[in-house]
């Protein structure tokens, strides 16, 4: 047997809408994936997504959760219900960082005291809403 202390496998909590996935998405959730051993995804659920950003989301919930879980650097993915319950997602999944892109900034920091919380720079010129305009305005 060896002596080597067993060091517990650090887990990455984050969340989103990741509606029309795009680039930025994909960075974040790589960077956030660098942090740890296990990342753990929140996807908003389509209530939380209608009362956040006052539309439906494109895909549907179920869509997003899949698309999300595909990829390979995501471990585990759950619904969010409500952005109140950041800190009880945060205890749930074990998680030892939170990461949030940097439009959240300070937002979270009421969890670092259970879990490190980093705020990554979004990606320049890339937007969701915008992606969805750009669609709208072309067809």
């Amino acid at each position: 047997m060896s002596d080597a202390p067993q060091t517990k496998p650090r887990t990455v909590i984050t969340f989103g809408t990741f509606d029309v996935l795009h680039v930025g998405h994909i960075r974040i959730l790589k960077r956030a994936a660098e942090l740890g051993d296990r990342l753990v995804v929140g996807v908003s659920a389509d209530a939380l997504n209608i009362s956040k950003k006052g539309r439906a989301p494109v895909f549907s919930q179920d869509e997003r959760l899949e698309i999300v879980s595909s990829l390979k650097f995501v471990d585990e993915v759950f619904v969010e219900e409500s952005l109140e319950l950041k800190r009880d997602y945060v205890e749930k999944y074990s998680a030892d960082v939170l990461a949030m892109g940097d439009d959240w900034k300070g937002r979270f920091d009421f969890v670092s005291d259970i879990a490190e919380v980093v705020y990554f720079p979004r990606t320049p010129s890339v937007s969701t809403t915008e992606v969805i305009e750009h669609i709208a305005n072309n067809a």
